[in-house]
């Protein structure tokens, strides 16, 4: 009897039998693999890309200072303020619309199972288009500017909070819900003393999270012509005026790490 046998035979635990379940595993961890070098393939990744990329990186790293304004410092702030009046306003907007939608959308507010079924798959289909296909769709429609920004924040937005809020409902401690009940209430008063106490906080939590988020998208959608800072960004990138580009950059993380330490506080508060 080998040693391997012996060991076995001596503590059979250590040595579990290999089903078809080990064979499984196995199967999907090399699937993956094959599909994670076939990707790669796909994409046209090759380690000779990455290194000329990143050559070209440092290139443009390099050109980028000393950061300067160009003598348009003040162009570029009332641009930031711009990026942040959309975000701010966008998210307003689409946070107001979607409280009355969640109650619509959670199942304890709204018996009517159809009606809660076509709210639900309508904040699907909203939040299934990214903020930036929205920006595009409505410059199309209304032309540049900041207005295009602030809808798409707005429709965007609206679908992905409405969600969250009719879930932050669900999940009301329902045993407050009975006690308001006992006391004779209706379903009106039952929403206005039991759940919106409980669900407000996080209702004003999430709010103030896509806040800071829509302040870093607001940037982007200006490169499609919804205004604010992106819109300059883009423009300095074309003609190659580089250490302008890392003024506006700088420009924006520390209007971003603002709006986060500040929202931070408040959210501390608020839970």
């Amino acid at each position: 009897m080998t040693r391997i046998e012996t060991a076995r035979a001596a503590c059979p635990e250590a040595f579990p039998a290999r089903d078809w379940r080990w064979f499984a595993k196995f199967s999907a961890g090399a699937i993956l693999i094959v599909l994670f070098f076939a990707g790669l393939a796909l994409l046209g990744f090759t380690p000779e890309r990455v290194w000329r990329g990143l050559s070209r990186l440092g290139n443009v790293g390099a050109m980028m200072f000393p950061p300067t304004s160009g003598g348009q410092a003040w162009v570029y702030i009332k641009a930031i303020a711009e990026t942040v009046a959309m975000a701010f306003i966008g998210t307003l907007v689409a946070s107001i619309v979607a409280v009355p939608l969640g109650f619509i959308g959670a199942k304890n507010t709204m018996p009517l199972g159809p009606i809660r079924f076509v709210t639900r798959r309508g904040f699907d289909v909203i939040r299934g288009l990214d903020s930036l296909i929205w920006a595009i769709v409505f410059v199309s429609v209304i032309g540049l500017g900041p207005f295009a920004g602030i809808l798409a924040i707005a429709v965007n937005d609206t679908g992905v909070l409405a969600k969250l809020y009719a879930e932050a409902i669900e999940n009301a401690d329902a045993d407050q819900n009975k006690g308001i009940r006992a006391t004779g209430a209706g379903r009106l008063q039952v929403i206005r003393f039991a759940i919106l106490p409980q669900v407000l906080p996080v209702f004003l939590s999430n709010t103030l999270y896509f806040f800071e988020s829509n302040v870093r998208s607001a940037t982007i959608l200006g490169v499609v012509g919804a205004g604010g800072i992106g819109l300059y960004l883009m423009d300095r990138i074309l003609v190659n005026k580089w250490p302008q580009v890392a003024f506006i950059i700088l420009l924006i993380l520390v209007t971003v790490a603002v709006i986060d330490a500040i929202s931070y506080r408040i959210r501390r508060r608020l839970i």
